[in-house]
C-alpha cells in the first residue's frame, strides 16, 4: 500500500493513499475499468494483509421509503412503487498515530434530513400520522454513543459516503447552535462539497440546500483523493452516485468489507445470483455485473466502475460466497410496502471487536488523555 503525506495538518493521522491514482487518470472508461479492477484487488490484498481495526459497531438510525425504480435501476418486475430501506451509521475505532481514534461514518441527523426536497414533499403528502407509519426511528447518534459508554466529545472524525439528505450543521455548528461533536472534523470530498454550494437541477431533489450553510471552515477537511484512516481502514473515492461519492473499507473480524450506497442490497453487487424478480434478467440481458442505485443519473458509467472496484476489493460472504461483503449504508429490507422484493441476503450489521470507551478531554486543548477501558 502506497501511503503518503497527511491530507491536512489538523488530522496528521489521516494520510494519502496513491495505489489507484494512475488508474483513475485513465480517461477512456473501458481501460479505466479494467485497471481499477486489477488494482482494486491488489489494494484489497494489502488491506487484509495488515492489521485489523480495533472495533466496528453498527448504529441503527431510521427506516425510510425509497422508489423501487431507483433502488434497482428499473430492473424489478413487480408493481410496487416503494421499498423500505434501513439507514445505519458505523462507529469505527482504529489505532492511528499511536492513539485510539473514533470515526463515525454516515452519522445522519434524521430529523434534519426531513428537509431533503424529495422527502419533504412525501411527508407533506402523508402528514405526520402517515410519517409515523412509514418510518421508524431508533435514536440519534449521540444518544446511541451514550449507550456504548462514549460521548460526542470522544469522536475524532465524521464522514459520509455522500451528502444526499445530509445537514451537517447540527454536527459542526453554524454560529447559532452548539456542535454535537465539538472535537470532530468532517472529512469531505472537495468536489462534492463545492458542488453542494450551487446544485445542478439533477441534484437538487436529494440535497438539503442549506445543509452546510454557516458551518465553520476550520472543522472541515477537504480531500482530493483516497485516504487511510488508521490501521485497517480506507476511505476511497467511488464517484458516480454523486460527484464526490466515497466508500469506507474496513479490515474487520469477518474480513474486508465496504460500506456505501452505490447499491441498496447485496443483490446489487451480484445480480446474476439475485432472487429479486427482474434483477437477474436485466443483468443477463445487458451483460451487467452490477445493478446501480440510480436516483441521480449524472455519472452512471463512473458509478458502475466504482461498484466493480468495491466488489474486487472486499471479501466474499463466507456463508454465501456468491455475494460480496458490500454493506449498503441504506439497505433494502422486506416489508409490506413491497411484497416479493426480498434481497437474497440481508447484512443488518457489520460489528467487529470490542468497543473501547474513553473519557476524553472536554476540548481539544485541555491536554487530558484518559486510558481506554472496554465495554
Amino acid at each position: 500500500m502506497r501511503i503518503g503525506e497527511p491530507v491536512d495538518r489538523r488530522v496528521p493521522w489521516v494520510r494519502q493513499v496513491s495505489d489507484l491514482t494512475e488508474a483513475r487518470a485513465i480517461r477512456s472508461p473501458g481501460p479505466q475499468l479494467r485497471e481499477l479492477r486489477k488494482r482494486g484487488k491488489a489494494l484489497g490484498d494489502d488491506l487484509r494483509a495488515g492489521p485489523k481495526v480495533v472495533a466496528v459497531k453498527t448504529l441503527n438510525l431510521t427506516t425510510l421509503l425509497y422508489p423501487t425504480t431507483f433502488a434497482f435501476n428499473r430492473a424489478v418486475s413487480l408493481p410496487w412503487p416503494y421499498v423500505q430501506m434501513f439507514h445505519r451509521c458505523l462507529l469505527v475505532q482504529v489505532m492511528a498515530g499511536g492513539e485510539l481514534r473514533n470515526i463515525l461514518f454516515n452519522p445522519t441527523d434524521y430529523e434534519a434530513s426531513r428537509a431533503t426536497p424529495y422527502f419533504a414533499k412525501m411527508l407533506d403528502r402523508v402528514g405526520e400520522r402517515g410519517a409515523k407509519l412509514i418510518t421508524t426511528q431508533y435514536g440519534q447518534v449521540d444518544e446511541q454513543l451514550g449507550k456504548l459508554g462514549l460521548s460526542p466529545e470522544d469522536i475524532d472524525l465524521i464522514a459520509f459516503d455522500h451528502f444526499h439528505t445530509q445537514d451537517v450543521r447540527p454536527h459542526l455548528g453554524d454560529g447559532n447552535r452548539t456542535p454535537r461533536f465539538p472535537n470532530a472534523y468532517l472529512l469531505a470530498s472537495r468536489k462534492e462539497w463545492e458542488d453542494w454550494g450551487d446544485l445542478h437541477p439533477l441534484q437538487r431533489s436529494w440535497f438539503v440546500a442549506d445543509g452546510k450553510k454557516g458551518v465553520p471552515e476550520d472543522r472541515v477537511v477537504l480531500t482530493d483523493g483516497d485516504v487511510v484512516l488508521g490501521d485497517g481502514c480506507l476511505l476511497l473515492q467511488t464517484p458516480g452516485h454523486t460527484t464526490g461519492n466515497q466508500t469506507l473499507f474496513v479490515h474487520a473480524e469477518q474480513g474486508v468489507f465496504g460500506c456505501s450506497e452505490n447499491g441498496t442490497s447485496a443483490d446489487n453487487w451480484a445480480p446474476t445470483h439475485s432472487r429479486i424478480p427482474g434483477l437477474k434478467k436485466q443483468a443477463e440481458l445487458y451483460d451487467f455485473e452490477v445493478v446501480l442505485n440510480t436516483n441521480t443519473p449524472e455519472l452512471w458509467a463512473d458509478q458502475y466502475t466504482s461498484m466493480i472496484l468495491e466488489r474486487e476489493l472486499v471479501d466474499r460472504v463466507p456463508e454465501r460466497p456468491e455475494f460480496v461483503q458490500m454493506f449498503p449504508s441504506s439497505e433494502v429490507t422486506p416489508s409490506a410496502f413491497a411484497p416479493g422484493v426480498r434481497p437474497s441476503m440481508i447484512f443488518k450489521h457489520r460489528d467487529s471487536g470490542q468497543v473501547q470507551t474513553t473519557r476524553r478531554r472536554i476540548s481539544r486543548d485541555s491536554g487530558v488523555h484518559p486510558q481506554p477501558t472496554f465495554t
